[in-house]
Formats: structure tokens, C-alpha cells, sequence
């Protein structure tokens, strides 16, 4: 049998099957279509009038009613999360972090928090506060301090600062006198506290003496800042500034490197005399002449230098140079195992501290600084003051941050709430001198770690337009020269030429010549920041 008669045949043995097959469907379709018209037909008749009642067929039975239930509260919520699943995500995250703070700050809220004593009761532990005996700051950390049973001293630099300190009447609150700008004598003086801490000591007489341990170094820069536009702070205001914001902390931790680095361990006593019973001596020391390792604490307010915003020239700039100085500090001392906690303040409230306030001068004038360090004038009057080209240039938007959130006082402070409680920063220092905290950088205070996020975070130019800066479109324009005669001692005077040396002016020109030759002149026939 050749291949063609046998494909021949397959055809013809699929040919009853195919037929099997389309007969189904047809057979299936015809009945649905009987059925369907065997339906009408008789819903026809069960509606027809002129058909009798008895040869009417039965009407057929109708759907069970569909009842509506409504949906319980569970129901709905796992609906809309369903439909929301982004949003659901984002929530459960929130709930999750707020949860763990709140849990996390209870828990420490419950820590109890207290030095280590002797068995005798007596300090042990010692905390030297490197700042301003006058600093609302220096005192509050003081008294919590020495509360919690350290012994607290406080550098002082002048007899006025010791008597400040004194009249704090706490025992174990002490003046430490130290005078950074004598290197020689501030040596001399750190010397003579190093001996002090190898003494052994006894609190009260006829009792066991002990060593006394340096746990930390708590540096507490000037928290005060002027804060005017650059063009009206004179050179010397920004020496002074440097001077005393940022040259001092550096000079007061630098003299304390050396006890720092020094590892002090408390001083053998001389050897007893031989003899075949050992004997005892009278004093002790809780830590087996292990070395200590002091913490060193660097304080300063982040919220202007988190943002940088106009008008804040000088605490921007001193507190971004106290940060990176406290950068490279932690770098070196970190090989020496002695840690380095920067803390960043926020707004707190020192209103029991704060009873006397110190307004800072302003370098233009002879009176107190106003606007929002003094409440007796509004920024608008404070900007009187300036020149007037100045004033044309700097005055609304001066007056439009003064008025933002952020208030141009020290330290920053969020405008209309109240700031932090001092028992949040004294809870955050001590957990950062008995070693629970080792983080580097710590944020603490209302609006420290929320004006942190902004400023690395968001466009300046945001932030600058959500404070109120506007652009100015009128400015005044430029006139040099700044002395009273003609026009060409007004160029000479620009130009740094000294008509006194040519013998053709008189003494009181050519002294208003050589003083014009060291400033700026600007609009207006006065410079920028000389002084009436």
C-alpha cells in the first residue's frame, strides 16, 4: 500500500468523527433555540387575556430579592487599603517611628541618672564647664550637675566670674581660674588641677580619702550674636567676634589637651616599710589605677547655621567654624580613645535662668541692640539707624525675616512656641558623659533636628523665600568719597592718595582723608559702618 492510499484512508476515518462533532453543536444549538422559544411562547400565554385560567401554564417562580447588607467598619478599612496601598505603606511607617520614639523617650525619661559615690557617700566624679559663668546655659548645666553628685567647676577667666560662681552657694560648684590668654599661666594653672585630681581626698575629716575621676569637658561657647546685614558690621565688631566666639573655645580646649591626653592615673603612695606583715593604708580608690578617659562635649546653637539665613553673618560663621573645628578635634582624639560629642543646640526654654537679660550692643550706635533682642523697639525702628543707602538696600527683608519663623536672637528660636525643657538637654549630657550616648553629633532642643533636615535638604532659595526675602528692585546708586571739599579730594581720597604728604591741604583734611582711605565709602556722603 502506497503512502497516498494510506492518507486516503485517514481522511476517510476522520470523516465520521468530524460529522459526530458538528452534529453535537447543531442538536445543542437547536435546543437552546427551542428552549428559548418554548420560553417566550409560554411566558406569552401566562400573560394572555383572551387564554382561560384553567389552560393558562404557571407562571414561573421569581429570583430570590437581593438583599444589601452593609459592610462593617473592618471591611471598609481593608477596602481602602486595598485601593491605597502607598499611602497605607507611608502611615504604617509614620505610626511605627512616632511609636518608637515615644518609647524610647519614656524609657529614658524613667532612667535613673546619678554619679558614682564612694561607699562613704563622697564625690568621686569630677565635670569641668568651660563657659560663661553669666551663660543661662553654663548655669543650668552647673546645678543639674552638681545635683545629680558630680563636683562641677567652672573656668573662670576674671574675679567677677568667681564671684558668679560663688554666689551660685552650692559646695561642690567651684571656680576653676583660668587665664587663656596667657598661655604660660593658663599652664600653670591646669598643672596645679592635674596634682589637685592625684590628691586623694576625703569629703569630710577623719574619713576614707578617694581620687577624684575627670569625667568630661564641657565646652559652652557665647551663645549671643549680632545680627545686622554685612555691610553694617565694622571690621572691628568681626575681630572682636572672633575674638571672643570662636578664638577662646579654641584657645580653652586646647589648654586642656594635655590633661586630656594625659591619661591621670592617682599617684602611688611610697612604698611601706618592709616588714613582715603587709599593711593597710587609709585611703582608696574606686578604679584600681585605671586611666580615665575623659568625654569632651562641644555646645553649640544649630538652628541659624543649619539654614544660613541673611542677616546672620556672624553666628553662621562662627558656629560652621566651631563645627568643623570640633570635626577635626574628634578626628585626633579618636585614636587616643577619647571620645568627641558635638551637641547641636535647638530653642530651649531658660525662662527661671533668663530674669536679667544682656542685650548685645550694636558697633552703630552707642544704644542697645534692638528689634528682637530688645522688645522695647520693632525691627522697623532698628533699621532707622542704618544708613540711609543701607537702609534702601537691606531694611525690608531685614524686617521680613525679623518677623518669620526664625527671630533674630541668640541661638535661633522658633517664633510663638515656647522651646524645649532644660530636662530634655540635662538628660541628653548626662547620657553623653556616662558613656550611654556615643554618638558624635547629637541634636537636641525644639527645631534642631527639623531646621538640620531643611538646611540639607532643601534649595536655599526656598528657604530664603519662606523667611520673607523678596527681591529689591530699587537700590541706591554709587557715590564715592567721603571727605567735605572738592571733587578732586574726594578722588584722591577713593584712590588712597594723601594730600597732606603734598603739603597742599591742612592737618584735619588730610586726617579725614587717611580715615576715608580705610573704609568703603557708599551713598549718601557716610560710610556703611562709621560711627556719628
Amino acid at each position: 500500500m502506497s503512502a497516498d492510499d494510506q492518507q486516503f484512508l485517514d481522511l476517510l476515518s476522520s470523516i465520521p468523527n468530524q460529522i459526530r462533532r458538528y452534529s453535537g453543536d447543531v442538536a445543542e444549538y437547536v435546543d437552546k433555540a427551542v428552549d428559548e422559544a418554548a420560553g417566550h411562547v409560554r411566558e406569552a400565554l401566562v400573560y394572555a387575556s383572551w387564554l382561560p385560567e384553567s389552560m393558562r401554564p404557571e407562571a414561573p417562580l421569581p429570583p430570590p430579592p437581593v438583599q444589601i447588607l452593609s459592610l462593617s467598619t473592618y471591611e471598609r478599612l481593608q477596602g481602602w487599603i486595598v485601593r491605597h496601598k502607598i499611602l497605607s505603606g507611608v502611615f504604617v511607617v509614620a505610626v511605627s517611628y512616632v511609636t518608637y520614639r515615644t518609647v524610647r523617650h519614656t524609657k529614658l525619661l524613667r532612667k535613673t541618672r546619678r554619679a558614682k559615690r564612694a561607699r562613704n557617700g563622697s564625690r568621686l566624679e569630677v565635670v569641668v564647664i568651660a563657659g560663661s559663668p553669666t551663660l543661662p546655659l553654663t548655669k543650668s548645666l552647673a546645678l543639674d550637675m552638681e545635683r545629680k553628685g558630680f563636683i562641677v567647676y567652672i573656668v573662670c577667666s576674671s574675679i567677677e566670674d568667681e564671684v558668679l560662681v560663688q554666689g551660685l552657694s552650692r559646695p561642690d560648684i567651684k571656680p576653676l581660674g583660668i587665664d587663656i590668654t596667657d598661655p604660660t599661666s593658663a599652664g600653670s594653672s591646669i598643672e596645679r588641677f592635674a596634682a589637685y585630681l592625684q590628691t586623694p581626698h576625703s569629703a569630710v575629716p577623719r574619713a576614707k580619702a578617694n581620687y577624684l575621676t575627670l569625667k568630661a569637658v564641657l565646652l559652652i561657647p557665647s551663645l549671643s550674636y549680632q545680627t545686622s546685614p554685612i555691610a553694617t558690621i565694622p571690621p572691628s565688631s568681626f575681630a572682636d567676634l572672633f575674638n571672643t566666639h570662636l578664638l577662646h573655645p579654641i584657645l580653652t580646649i586646647q589648654s586642656f589637651l594635655p590633661l586630656l591626653t594625659s591619661r591621670l592615673t592617682p599617684r602611688q603612695p611610697p612604698p611601706p616599710p618592709s616588714s613582715s606583715h603587709p599593711q593597710h593604708h587609709s585611703h582608696s580608690h574606686s578604679h584600681d589605677d585605671a586611666p580615665s578617659t575623659p568625654k569632651v562635649l562641644v555646645f553649640t546653637p544649630s538652628i541659624i547655621s543649619s539654614i544660613n539665613p541673611p542677616f546672620h553673618a556672624p553666628e553662621a560663621t562662627v558656629c560652621s567654624a566651631l563645627s568643623a573645628f570640633t570635626e577635626v578635634l574628634t578626628s585626633e582624639l579618636r585614636p587616643l580613645a577619647i571620645p568627641v560629642t558635638h551637641v547641636q543646640l535647638g530653642t530651649f526654654d531658660f525662662g527661671p535662668f533668663t530674669s536679667h537679660h544682656h542685650a548685645i550692643t550694636n558697633p552703630n550706635t552707642a544704644a542697645r541692640r534692638t528689634g528682637p533682642n530688645n522688645p522695647s523697639l520693632l525691627p522697623p525702628a532698628e533699621t532707622l539707624q542704618w544708613p540711609e543707602a543701607a537702609r534702601h538696600a537691606y531694611a525690608r527683608n531685614y524686617v521680613a525675616q525679623s518677623l518669620s519663623a526664625i527671630s533674630a536672637i541668640p541661638a535661633g528660636r522658633v517664633r510663638g512656641l515656647r522651646g524645649s525643657s532644660l530636662r530634655e538637654l540635662h538628660n541628653v549630657v548626662f547620657d553623653v558623659v556616662d558613656g550611654s550616648d556615643r554618638a558624635c553629633v547629637v541634636r537636641v532642643g525644639l527645631g534642631a533636628g527639623l531646621y538640620g533636615f531643611v538646611g540639607r535638604w532643601f534649595p536655599r532659595g526656598l528657604v530664603a523665600w519662606m523667611m520673607g526675602i523678596r527681591r529689591v528692585d530699587e537700590l541706591s546708586t554709587w557715590k564715592s568719597g567721603t571727605v567735605v571739599g572738592g571733587p578732586s579730594e574726594e578722588a584722591d581720597s577713593y584712590h588712597g592718595s594723601t594730600s597732606g604728604s603734598s603739603g597742599t591741604g591742612t592737618g584735619s583734611e588730610s586726617s579725614e582723608i587717611g580715615e576715608a582711605s580705610e573704609f568703603i565709602a557708599v551713598a549718601g556722603g557716610a560710610n556703611v559702618w562709621k560711627e556719628d
